[in-house]
C-alpha cells in the first residue's frame, strides 16, 4: 500500500513509477494552492479526476474541469489551485530523467516553504 504524504495544501500518493515516469494522485483541499514552481528535469501531465483546478502555466491562467487535462513543459513556471469549496483530485504524471522532489525551484509559496 502506498503511503499518503501530507502537505499544507492537501496530500499526494504515488500510484506507479517506472524508469522515467511517475504517477501521483494529488488531493488539494478547498482553498489549497501549490507553490509557483518549475522543474529542470521533468515535464508533467495533469488530469482533473474530481473538482475544478485553476492552473497557471507561465503567464496563462486557465480553468480545468473534471476529465480535462493539461501539459506542463519542462522548465515552465506553473501552479495549481483549488478555488472551490469542494475537493480537487488530480492525476499527475511526471516524465523525465530525474523524478524526485528535489527537482523543484519555487518562485512563490503562500506556506513559506523554500
Amino acid at each position: 500500500m502506498n503511503s499518503i504524504v501530507e502537505k499544507p495544501w492537501g496530500s499526494f500518493e504515488i500510484l506507479n513509477s517506472g524508469a522515467n515516469y511517475l504517477v501521483k494522485k494529488i488531493y488539494v483541499k478547498p482553498g489549497g494552492i501549490l507553490s509557483l514552481q518549475s522543474h529542470k528535469h521533468r515535464s508533467e501531465h495533469w488530469i482533473v479526476a474530481k473538482g475544478q483546478a485553476e492552473v497557471t502555466i507561465n503567464e496563462n491562467v486557465s480553468i480545468l474541469n473534471e476529465n480535462e487535462n493539461i501539459f506542463i513543459p519542462k522548465g515552465a513556471i506553473h501552479r495549481m489551485a483549488n478555488k472551490q469549496t469542494q475537493d480537487l483530485i488530480i492525476i499527475e504524471m511526471w516524465y523525465g530523467e530525474k523524478l524526485d522532489e528535489t527537482d523543484i525551484k519555487r518562485y512563490e509559496d503562500i506556506y513559506k516553504r523554500v
